[in-house]
């Protein structure tokens, strides 16, 4: 079950059986202020919990909007959950582009981060700063984020960061590098495996990074690390001490196969009611049930039989 009531919520007809929407108070303040960079270190300073979640479109971006979360990540794993693809790599600068300008026109006061893809950033600290200069010019993306804490990625980091775009950090478990990690498995379970990432932590945090993603790494190491971290700090399987939180929206709603990831918790089950109600729609159109006369528009007599004399 959710934390947070949707804005609005399914009741039903008596006289037809329908479902109805039902207007209902909103969880978060309408007169929020727009998240900003001193507002997130203010949370971190005062150890309020972060709230992170993915938006690949508008009904998402107004989704998350509507619910109050601090920060909107349109991710990279758009590529596996709305285009279909198995892992994060496939996707393109031009599709991230796309969506992000979709999820731009829902959000307002979250602070809107994207995703440079794979491909888009790696070459060089001037493509990289192309990359990010697009997604913020063309998408409205208040920040961008990049995965890796190696030499390349922290280079890339800092140049974007000298460049005037804010720039959230990726350790641990980084999709788009997760064949050269040993697959998606969590990462930092080892004495040497954890160090390397409290180093890339480090490195990406002296690079400007102005927060950083901890992914599939063990709680204890999390824990470990965070008295280290000068920024907020992301958490995703990665244990309780972080800063914050971030859950993929379709891992999160169940608009997915499978159970996902060890670290999902599911607050709903949406991809069975969407094949149930879509079923419903199609049985009623094989018996004969939709449309009903409620359904269709009325036309004045007089205009029926002018319309019959001259089809005659």
């Amino acid at each position: 079950m959710s934390s947070h009531p949707d804005p609005q919520r399914p009741g039903r007809d008596a006289s037809r059986g329908m479902p109805t929407m039902t207007s209902i108070e909103l969880p978060s303040d309408p007169g929020r202020l727009p998240m900003s960079l001193p507002l997130l270190a203010e949370k971190k300073r005062l150890a309020e919990p972060i709230v992170m979640v993915t938006a690949y479109d508008y009904p998402s971006g107004r989704a998350v909007e509507l619910a109050g979360v601090d920060l909107v990540l349109v991710g990279d794993s758009a590529a596996t959950t709305v285009l279909g693809h198995s892992s994060t790599t496939p996707v393109s600068l031009e599709e991230m582009l796309v969506l992000a300008r979709a999820v731009r026109r829902a959000v307002k006061t979250p602070l809107l981060i994207g995703d440079l893809p794979f491909g888009s950033y790696e070459v060089s600290d001037e493509q990289a700063i192309s990359t990010a200069i697009r997604m913020v010019k063309e998408a409205g993306c208040d920040a961008v984020k990049l995965e890796g804490g190696g030499p390349a990625a922290v280079s890339r980091a800092r140049a974007i960061v000298q460049a005037g775009i804010p720039v959230m950090g990726h350790v641990g478990l980084t999709p788009q590098s997760s064949t050269a990690l040993g697959g998606w498995k969590a990462q930092g379970r080892t004495a040497d495996s954890a160090a390397r990432i409290a180093g890339e932590a480090l490195a990406l945090q002296g690079a400007g990074c102005f927060s950083i993603v901890f992914e599939a790494i063990p709680s204890a190491v999390a824990e470990e690390l965070m008295p280290h971290m000068q920024i907020p700090v992301i958490g995703i399987g990665a244990g309780p001490s972080t800063d914050g939180q971030v859950l993929v929206f379709h891992d999160l709603l169940g608009i997915r196969e499978g159970l996902g990831p060890r670290f999902v918790k599911r607050y709903a089950n949406l991809l069975d009611e969407m094949v149930a109600g879509v079923g419903a729609y199609a049985e009623d159109v094989r018996q004969r049930r939709y449309p009903g006369p409620e359904h269709g528009y009325k036309v004045d007599p007089a205009e029926l039989e002018d319309l019959r004399s001259r089809m005659a």
